[in-house]
């Protein structure tokens, strides 16, 4: 494979960003990370990350009511996020909630 012959000519090339790839925990299939909302725990308390950037942990989920939904009901997030006991859920789903009417 013949590549640029010099510095400057490898400069000018465009490159090809690949883009992370995540694995939702509940349907399980894999999508970009732009695709996914990031989910972390704060206090037993399940948290949207919007912006990927909390401290710790986190579980990647679509954000739709399916796949969270299929995640609270197989307790997929205990699981993924390595916690014990019961999750609070209810502040994550009345921000799901919002975000629908939006």
């Amino acid at each position: 494979m013949a590549g640029p012959a010099t510095r400057a000519e490898a400069a000018a090339t465009p490159r090809c960003r690949m883009e992370p790839v995540r694995t939702c925990v509940a349907c399980r299939t894999r999508a970009s990370r732009t695709a996914l909302l990031r989910v972390v725990v704060i206090d037993s308390e399940l948290v949207a990350d919007e912006r990927a950037i909390m401290p710790g942990r986190g579980a990647w989920v679509h954000p739709t009511p399916e796949c969270i939904g299929i995640a609270v009901k197989r307790r997929a997030f205990v699981r993924a996020l390595r916690v014990s006991g019961p999750l609070d859920t209810q502040t994550f789903e009345k921000w799901l909630s919002a975000m629908e009417t939006k």
